[in-house]
C-alpha cells in the first residue's frame, strides 16, 4: 500500500469518524433527553442542525426517536466505508456495504457506552463529584442503561458494580451477536468505524 494511500485513508477515516460520532451523540442525546444547553451538546446541536433540519421535514421522528439523526448517522458511516474501499482500489460492493454499515454504526454504539463507562469510572476515582461538561453529558448517556442494572443490584459496601456489569453485557453482546453478524455478512475487518 503506497504512502498516499495510507494517508487518505487516514483522512477519510479521521474526517468520517467525527462526523459519524456527531451525528450518533446527536441521536443519543435525544433518546436520552440529555441537557442540550451543555457546551458540547451545544456543538454537537450546531454541527449537526445543516444536514439535520432539512431532512427532520422529510423524515418526521417515530416514537419519540430522532430518526433523521440515525439516518445522518448510517449515511456517514456508509459513504465513510464506501470512500475508504475507493481510495484503496476495490470496487464498492453496495448491497454487502448497506449490512456493513449497519454493523459498523451498532458497533461504535457499543463503543460510545463502553469507553463511556471506563471515563465515568476513572473520573469516579480522580475526581468524584466533577461538574465537568463532557462527564456530565456522559453520565445523562450512560444513567438509562446503568439505571435498570443499579435497581437489580444495589451498590454492594459502598461499591457500585453496575458499570461492570455493564462492561459484561456490552462485550457478551459483542461477542454473541454483533461478531457473528459482521462475519455473516463478510464484513472485512478494520473498515467499520468501531470494529
Amino acid at each position: 500500500m503506497s504512502p498516499l494511500v495510507s494517508a487518505g485513508q487516514l483522512l477519510i477515516n479521521a474526517i468520517g469518524s467525527l462526523v459519524l460520532l456527531v451525528f450518533l451523540l446527536r441521536f443519543l442525546l435525544q433518546l436520552v433527553r440529555a441537557d442540550f444547553y451543555n457546551p458540547i451538546s451545544q456543538f454537537i446541536v450546531k454541527f449537526s442542525n445543516p444536514l439535520l433540519v432539512p431532512l427532520r421535514r422529510i423524515i418526521p421522528g417515530f416514537g419519540g426517536l430522532d430518526v433523521s439523526s440515525l439516518l445522518l448517522a448510517y449515511g456517514a458511516q456508509l459513504i465513510t466505508m464506501a470512500l475508504i474501499l475507493l481510495v484503496s482500489g476495490y470496487m464498492i460492493p453496495w448491497l454487502n456495504l448497506i449490512a456493513w454499515a449497519a454493523v459498523g454504526l451498532l458497533s461504535l454504539l457499543l463503543n460510545i457506552y463502553l469507553w463511556g463507562g471506563i471515563i465515568v469510572a476513572i473520573a469516579s476515582w480522580i475526581a468524584p463529584n466533577s461538574y465537568n461538561p463532557a462527564l456530565i453529558l456522559i453520565n445523562q448517556i450512560l444513567e438509562p442503561a446503568i439505571r435498570p442494572i443499579r435497581n437489580l443490584i444495589p451498590p454492594i459496601g459502598g461499591i457500585d458494580l453496575s458499570l461492570l456489569v455493564l462492561f459484561l453485557f456490552l462485550q457478551l453482546f459483542e461477542i454473541l451477536v454483533l461478531s457473528p453478524v459482521a462475519m455473516a455478512v463478510g464484513m472485512p475487518r478494520g473498515l467499520a468505524i468501531g470494529l
